[in-house]
């Protein structure tokens, strides 16, 4: 008599019965294995890769949540950097991880125009992901070193078109939110500067306090603290509305740039054919935090303003507009 492994077949349950030492054991499908992990998610920490430095728009929004999604889900919620190369390093490690939810991307508007900027990536910015949810937007301050020659937003285009190219403008990069936002600026109102690229905002950020950037127009988080503290002057928003934080500051629609909106905004995606299951679990903790009157509160003191939907179908169709929007300027500006 054989006592080593006989036969397998399956029952009607979905399962597999083998005969191993004279005895029928039933073992569960690859399917039925499936359900199960998708029923347990998480049963190990869940890391979030973030696409920029530490202590940026993206890093500090990301950061918040994880500590929230942390208590949700009922298993840590880690967050790893992964900055360069215009996001791109953080999204193709993404895309190749296992669509098992244990790791996700938050990222922003870069992401957006990768195809115009990057086309020899070797994902799909859009079918290699799974939307999760949007998370947030932090609009921009104009904010200028005290060595430029200008008192007021007026003051500065004049200086910047009688000496252009000569003042130095620091980002996160090509493609980064900040940087699209600049260039937008310079568009509309006709002025040019020198792009200086940097791994981090708070890397440009050092910069300009320092002197040697010019100006930026970037997220409020990092530039507000050195404009209440005097290193920098503040001459605009890129919101539609005044900001909290610097209500006398006019914004760029008042000043004459109608219907200029311009910010980080921070979104989190996973692999594609991530388990519908495990997608709605992580949107729903999202939901939670973005939904709890602290992590609101935080929003508002940050200068970050909420999220006007949650969910992958939302995020799906605001990352189409954001795309129709930013491309063409992301494609006519390029990297340099």
């Amino acid at each position: 008599m054989n006592h080593g492994i006989r036969s397998g077949y399956p029952n009607r349950f979905g399962r597999r019965m083998v005969l191993l030492g004279g005895t029928a054991i039933v073992l569960p499908s690859s399917a039925a294995r499936v359900a199960n992990a998708q029923d347990t998610y998480p049963d190990k920490p869940v890391r979030v890769t973030v696409s920029y430095g530490p202590g940026g728009a993206i890093d500090v929004i990301a950061r918040i949540l994880a500590e929230h999604m942390t208590s949700t889900l009922g298993k840590p919620v880690l967050v790893d950097n992964k900055p360069g190369a215009g996001s791109t390093i953080a999204a193709e490690a993404i895309a190749r991880s296992a669509p098992d939810g244990y790791s996700v991307l938050v990222t922003g508007m870069a992401h957006s125009v990768i195809p115009e900027l990057f086309p020899q990536v070797t994902f799909d910015p859009i079918k290699s992901f799974q939307p999760i949810s949007h998370l947030g937007i932090m609009p921009f301050v104009l904010a200028v070193h005290p060595s430029v020659p200008a008192t007021d937003f007026a003051s500065f285009i004049t200086y910047m078109k009688a000496n252009p190219n000569t003042i130095n403008c620091g980002s996160a990069g090509p493609g980064s939110s900040a940087d699209l936002g600049q260039m937008l600026l310079a568009k509309r109102t006709g002025i040019e500067f020198v792009r200086v690229p940097y791994r981090s905002t708070p890397a440009a950020m050092n910069d300009l306090v320092a002197g040697r950037v010019g100006f930026m127009m970037d997220s409020q988080n990092v530039l507000v603290p050195h404009v209440k503290g005097g290193a920098l002057k503040a001459f605009a928003v890129s919101s539609l509305e005044r900001s909290r934080l610097l209500p006398d500051v006019p914004t760029l629609d008042e000043l004459g740039l109608n219907g200029f909106e311009a910010g980080s905004w921070q979104a989190m995606l996973a692999p594609a054919n991530t388990p519908r299951p495990i997608v709605a679990k992580l949107s729903a903790s999202i939901e939670a935090a973005v939904t709890d009157p602290a992590i609101r509160s935080r929003y508002i003191e940050l200068g970050y303003q909420l999220p006007r939907k949650v969910g992958p179908e939302a995020l799906a169709e605001f990352l189409a507009i954001e795309a129709a929007k930013w491309g063409p300027l992301a494609k006519a500006t390029g990297t340099g």
